[in-house]
């Protein structure tokens, strides 16, 4: 489905991505070592995924969700709260033995001109991770769309969308702040307890003429 204007609908990403310029998240945070390592792990990107999709989860609900052992996801979420990606969210608990997890507010990046990433090697594996997932993703919309373009399916599952801009760096920057913004707000005003809600993996891509 590589309509210019193909449907879609976006359920936020997790407000802990990976990889947000400044531009658009002004007071992110600036990755630190702990936080690349937990992140560049493939499970651990899948759980904080889940975590950040429900809102709030139990490692028996992540265990259910992901098809991996209940103590294997409990391992992995104390990584990812060590690293400061996730938090525990005893609002949600039914009891103080009761372990709900959340996703840590705010955005972080990975590293900027001003913000020099810590370990580069590290960061490149981060990157190249972060590139495969993205990459899975656009191979399942891919795969999904001739049912939607044939027909045969009339929900939309996901979107293939492209545009050729001729802008300024600040007018890239300003769309880029606008998007997030426009994401944000419909974040807070969804109803989680809404039965058509579904997760979704909203991916922004953009490259210049010069790279």
């Amino acid at each position: 489905m590589a309509d210019e204007r193909a449907p879609a609908d976006a359920q936020p990403e997790s407000t802990t991505a990976p990889f947000d310029p400044s531009a658009a998240h002004p007071d992110a945070r600036h990755a630190t070592t702990a936080m690349l390592k937990a992140y560049a792990h493939p499970l651990r990107r899948r759980i904080a995924k889940s975590v950040a999709g429900r809102g709030h989860a139990r490692a028996a609900d992540l265990a259910a969700d992901l098809g991996v052992p209940a103590n294997a996801v409990s391992f992995h979420l104390r990584v990812l709260a060590e690293a400061g990606l996730i938090e525990e969210a005893p609002e949600h608990a039914r009891d103080k033995r009761d372990r709900v997890w959340k996703a840590t507010d705010g955005s972080w990046n990975v590293g900027s001109p001003e913000h020099p990433i810590a370990d580069e090697e590290l960061g490149g594996v981060l990157m190249n991770a972060l590139a495969d997932d993205h990459l899975e993703m656009l191979r399942r919309v891919m795969a999904w769309a001739p049912e939607y373009v044939s027909g045969r399916d009339p929900v939309v599952h996901g979107t293939f969308s492209q545009a050729n801009l001729r802008l300024t760096e600040a007018e890239f920057k300003e769309i880029e702040r606008r998007i997030h913004e426009i994401i944000k707000e419909v974040d807070d005003a969804h109803d989680p307890d809404d039965p058509d809600t579904r997760i979704w993996s909203l991916d922004i891509v953009a490259a210049d003429d010069t790279i």
